[in-house]
């Protein structure tokens, strides 16, 4: 998996645009929704410069290059497919949530690449985008994953499992599946463009833009009660981890940050800078996990690509959430 915006594949369905967010347990990080929440609560190495680019899938492509397809909107590529084993629940509830990655031969894969500290990351987000969550799962002898769940609210969601299996040259991918949660169901419209997004006692001020095609840096700065944040902590292997999903199809765009902790050039804040190409014009909803005082908090925002991110203030959505 990648942090900064790294626009991977989390098979297509998550319509980039990075709410109340929560945790079910250990392997379970911030959650965002809509609703008032409690409180609190990625990949290593740095992303590529706008200038140069990426030449990694769903990261920026290379100057004068095709922009890479989004992610997450197929659920098999390159001969791997994510068997969901859990595609319905029900809203409120704690479940478990399983599934498999099999190959070409439809074997359970077993072995996997660790990047950002994990073998596999697992993001779980509404279609409406006000519900997301960033879960760690754990990996049983026989291949098959597994983490606990508790969705807030009825209606369609989209999972995304991003890895990078041991196979010599296939690389990372992020493969999607939809999953049906139970109840009541009362879609929400997507939370108005803003720049500014408030987190369980945080401030998050974003300044940049999306570019269709194009890359471009987006610089998150984070503060509490006025007081610029210096002291941000290492939250899989970066100071920041920032997912993309861009509304309508949920296509998955997850960054890299551009550096790393221990670079000797990386400060621990307030600043977290990224790297990140829309694969198109429209509105996208970002998510940012970042760690202080122990506490994994998720910061919201809706941007749209080609546009200028506004200055008004957004509601306070706290979020809560716990590490690992």
């Amino acid at each position: 998996m990648n942090t900064g915006l790294k626009i991977t594949a989390f098979a297509a369905a998550v319509a980039a645009t990075f709410g109340t967010a929560y945790g079910v347990g250990q392997s379970l990080d911030p959650v965002v929704t809509e609703s008032a929440p409690k409180h609190e609560d990625a990949h290593t190495g740095p992303a590529p410069s706008a200038e140069r680019g990426g030449g990694h899938p769903g990261h920026p492509g290379h100057a004068g290059h095709e922009t890479p397809p989004a992610g997450g909107l197929q659920i098999s590529q390159q001969g791997y497919t994510l068997d969901l084993r859990t595609p319905r629940v029900t809203a409120g509830h704690r479940a478990d949530l399983r599934f498999t990655v099999r190959d070409g031969n439809g074997r359970a894969v077993t072995a996997y690449e660790r990047e950002h500290d994990k073998e596999l990351h697992l993001i779980v987000a509404s279609r409406d985008l006000t519900t997301y969550r960033h879960l760690h799962p754990t990996r049983a002898a026989d291949g098959t994953w597994s983490t606990p769940v508790d969705l807030p609210r009825a209606g369609g969601y989209r999972v995304f499992a991003d890895f990078t299996p041991a196979q010599r040259g296939i690389g990372n991918l992020t493969l999607g599946a939809d999953l049906a949660v139970a109840g009541p169901y009362d879609p929400k419209e997507l939370p108005a463009p803003s720049s500014t997004a408030r987190t369980g006692g945080y401030q998050v001020e974003l300044a940049g833009a999306l570019h269709p095609g194009k890359a471009s840096e987006l610089t998150l700065k984070v503060s509490r009660a006025g007081r610029p944040v210096t002291d941000l902590q290492p939250y899989l292997g970066a100071y920041g981890h920032l997912v993309a999903l861009r509304s309508g199809d949920l296509a998955y765009l997850h960054v890299h940050p551009n550096g790393e902790p221990g670079d000797g050039t990386t400060r621990p804040g307030p600043d977290i800078s990224f790297t990140a190409t829309a694969p198109s014009s429209g509105s996208y909803r970002l998510f940012l996990d970042f760690k202080h005082d122990g506490k994994v908090h998720t910061a919201a925002f809706t941007v749209r690509a080609g546009e200028a991110t506004t200055r008004a203030p957004q509601q306070e959505h706290p979020s809560d959430g716990h590490g690992h």
